[in-house]
This record gives C-alpha cells, structure tokens and sequence, in this order.
C-alpha cells in the first residue's frame, strides 16, 4: 500500500465549497480551490448599481454559529473579519385581507402578535414553536450533522430518542394538514406553511417533518451581517486564504478524472491537474453529467422531482418605505393555487406571493441616502425551457401591482435602476439543473433519505458538498454539508490507496 498524498481539489466556491476548504486545510491537505467565475461565493455574490448595492442570492441569515465555529476551528478571531446583529423582526407580513403581521424572534411577542392581529390562540403559538425545537434537538440534529448514508449514524445512541420525538404525523401528514391541525386561523396556517420554500419544496405535499424549519428563525433568531449577505463569502474567503487555500478563479473544471475505482484529479482549462481528494461543490446532476460524464446516474438523480427556483428583480427605489422592514412577504390569496401553478403548471399564478429585502433598512451604505435598494423575488417554476425574458413584463406588472395596492402607494415611478436574474440565468451563471435552488424538491416524505450523500461509493476520494446533496440548501445546511464531507475524509496520514 501506498501512502495517499495530501492533495485537495474543490471544484466550486460556494459557501459549502469555502466550508469545507477550510475545513480540510486545516485537517493538512492542501487544498486548491477552482471557480469557473471571476470571484467566490456561488449564489451568495453581490453587485453594485448607481450606488445602491445588491446581494444577488441567498438574503435571510440564521444560524451565525456555523461561522463562528469556522473561524474557532481554525484559530483564528472573528471580530476583525465578520460582525453580525440580531433582527427582532424575522418577517413582516401582508396579507390581501389587509392584515399585518411582525414575525417577532420572541415567543412572547410572537404570540402577543398572532393572538392581537389574527385572533389566533396565543398557546398554540408557543406550543408549536417548543415542538419546532423539540423535533429540531431531537431529529434535526443529527440529520445536519451526519450522513444519513452511514452506517454509524443509525447506530448513535441519539437515534432512538430522535424516533421517539418524532411521530407517524411528521412523515404521512403534509406540512399544511399538519399546520391545520394546530392553528385556527387560515392566515397563521399560511405563515407556518411558507416555511417549504426554505427548500423549495411545496407545503401541500411535503412532510410535516419540515415543521422543525421555523425553529430555526422564530427561536434561535434572525440575523443581519454587516456588510450584507456578501460579507459571509468574503469573511469564508479570508479565512480559507489565511489556511493557506489557494484559489483558481475564471478556471472551469470539464472533468474529474478517476481510475480503477479511484479519483485521479480534475481536467479544467484543457490541463490535468493530479489531486488525491476532489469535492464537487458544483450540482450533483451538472457533476455526474458533464464532469463524470455518467449519464445512467446523472439520470437516476432526475427520478426525483426538482425544486422551485426564483425569478428575481433588482430595484434602486429613489424614495424610503416607512412600512417596509428587512425582510417582507406579500402573500398571494390562494396558496394552493400558487404551489400548483409552480410544480404541477410549471408557471406562476396571477397572484403570485412577493418577497422585498432591504439591507440598506439595517445600515448606511447599501443604498443613496434617502433610498431602498430592494432585492424583490417571486418563486419560479424550474426553467424548461420558457422564455424568461417574454415574460418579464408580465410579472413585473403583477408584482408592482401587488405592492402597490397594498402599501397604497406607488412604487413604479421611484425604480431608478432595475435588473433581473430568472431561472435560466440562475441555471447557467451557477449550473443548478433547470435553474432549481436546492437541487431537489422535498415533495415526498422520503425525499431527504433520496437526497444524494456527501460521498460516492463507486469513486474512493471524491465527495460532494452544497445544496443539491445532503443535507440540503440555504446557507446553515450548505455550511453543514461542508462539515459532513470534512468529517467523512480521514487526515492525509490515515488514507492509503493501492
């Protein structure tokens, strides 16, 4: 036996690529980092606009601990290079009745909240919510802290007590019979049940099993990094540098190489580049299709129903909106319909639901003075071909209209720049299949056990990473998933091949 060396090659720098670079270098490989784009971060990128600065992907921060535990793991303070706040305020929503509702981070209030603006029982609020952690604890943990592919982690002793927590409702009851259970009130239900989209995933058919979802924001808390969104991808960056990571960038991987049963490196650029160690950090379907040129796996990953994507548009809105906080949702009337058109029609409604973030609400410099920088996203039908750009006017007339009609004012008069990213755009600026945000949808109560592992068993040496494979996507898993395979890997003294 030959001792294995101690070469890594990320192929994507993607929060969950940048978690498990440092992760790794500080395990003593040496890691290298190839990004097909001009800069880090995958969706989590940024762009600047007539003074007004937009975060173009991921917008809602939770779970600021998995940063911190990066920046301890490595050693290093995290005050010099990321700072956080707490957000009191997780959502502020509207509803078409003409109701309005603050998603307080407090149960108290919460509760006080529901119970003053929707009549709804003030102890159904907290119960709930003590369920959402319970299952959490219980179940949640060891789901985004292990593989469910090995099996170790069926044999820890948190298992039984996790099967015990959690029930047959979770898995044969859908998200919304589940919610209709608890709540009395139709616009609490539809608060509770907007919690799917967090994987894209449709609430009329996936599990109650992602009741445990609001836990993360309503009890743990919503946060806002100074900077905005984008500062997370350059904190990650700095400190994978500081690791010693080196990064590739404008570098596009066209194949992972493998011998006898063993990766070999990756081909990018036209050059082969020998590594011992390769995480795909790019989608599993673009990974097996195009890098592993595998289309019978490429293909069984397709069994599985994708998510929903977004059609985003960008607004430097030359006035302030008073009613408006850091994260809004304007809902649709009929949720039903919406999550049908989406997944079923593969379109989007006449009333589809709207959300607004404003990070220049939490701090000077995100926008002019006396102006919003709003990042304004519908969700989106998986791209199949539609023409995105044929319908840009057509949507952007529905969701100005839905604001405007609610906040009573207008909004179109105040756009002073705009641009775009639609499904199409989202597919080939990052290579997500059809332009679905997390890979696949969790419309089936055993989607998560579906969900790709952070390893393949037919490759020794090459592991996946990110929001296409387990544990799923949204910046908390994307950064769990970078742990996993960190974990899965042995140090470079304990691995040997033929």
């Amino acid at each position: 036996m030959k001792k294995r060396g101690n070469r890594a090659i990320i192929i994507g720098s993607g929060v969950a690529g940048l978690a498990a670079a440092i992760r790794l270098a500080i395990k003593g490989y040496d890691v290298t980092v190839m990004e097909r784009n001009s800069s880090a971060g995958g969706k989590l990128r940024m762009r600047e606009e007539k003074g007004y600065l937009f975060d173009l992907g991921p917008s809602l921060f939770t779970q600021p601990q998995n940063i911190v535990e990066l920046f301890a793991l490595a050693g290093e303070p995290i005050e010099p290079y990321f700072s956080f706040e707490n957000v009191p305020i997780s959502c502020r929503y509207f509803y078409p009745n003409g109701k309005q509702v603050d998603a307080f981070t407090q149960a108290n209030a919460f509760a006080d909240e529901l119970a003053n603006k929707l009549n709804e029982d003030p102890q159904a609020v907290h119960d709930y919510l003590r369920d959402a952690n319970d299952l959490y604890q219980h179940v949640g943990q060891i789901f985004v802290n292990h593989s469910l592919h090995k099996r170790k982690t069926w044999l820890h002793k948190r298992i039984f007590p996790a099967l015990r927590q959690s029930s047959w409702q979770h898995l044969f009851r859908s998200m919304h019979r589940f919610n209709q259970k608890r709540f009395k009130q139709p616009e609490t239900v539809q608060l509770f049940n907007r919690y799917a989209t967090y994987n894209g995933s449709n609430p009329y058919q996936a599990p109650a099993m992602l009741t445990l979802i609001p836990h993360l924001e309503l009890n743990e808390g919503t946060f806002y990094p100074k900077g905005g969104m984008i500062s997370i991808t350059r904190a990650l960056q700095t400190l994978a540098e500081k690791k010693g990571v080196k990064f590739q960038f404008n570098t596009r991987v066209d194949r992972i190489i493998h011998h006898e049963g063993s990766v070999r490196g990756v081909v990018a650029e036209g050059k082969n580049y020998e590594a011992d160690l390769v995480v795909s950090n790019a989608d599993i379907y673009f990974t097996y299709l195009n890098l592993l040129q595998d289309s019978y796996r490429a293909k069984k990953i397709l069994r599985q129903e994708r998510s929903s994507s977004a059609f985003i548009f960008y607004w430097g809105i030359g006035t302030s909106f008073p009613e408006l906080h850091l994260h809004n949702i304007f809902f649709s009337g009929d949720y039903k319909t919406e999550f049908d058109s989406l997944f079923k029609g593969h379109s989007w409604p006449n009333d589809p639901t709207v959300y607004i973030n404003i990070t220049s609400k939490m701090e000077d410099g995100q926008a002019p003075a006396g102006k919003e920088n709003w990042f304004v996203m519908v969700n989106a039908p998986a791209h199949r071909g539609q023409n995105w750009e044929s319908l840009t006017d057509q949507l952007r007339d529905l969701v100005i209209q839905k604001i405007e009609t609610r906040l009573g004012k207008s909004v179109r008069p105040f756009i002073e720049t705009e641009f775009t990213l639609t499904p199409a755009d989202i597919e080939q600026q990052t290579s997500s299949y059809m332009g679905s945000l997390y890979g696949t949808s969790s419309n089936s109560r055993f989607a998560a056990f579906l969900r790709h592992p952070n390893f393949t068993t037919h490759i020794r040496g090459l592991y996946c990473c990110g929001g296409s494979v387990h544990p799923g996507g949204g910046i908390p898993l994307c950064l769990k998933s970078g742990q996993i395979v960190a974990d899965l890997v042995p140090t470079p003294a304990e691995t040997h091949h033929a």
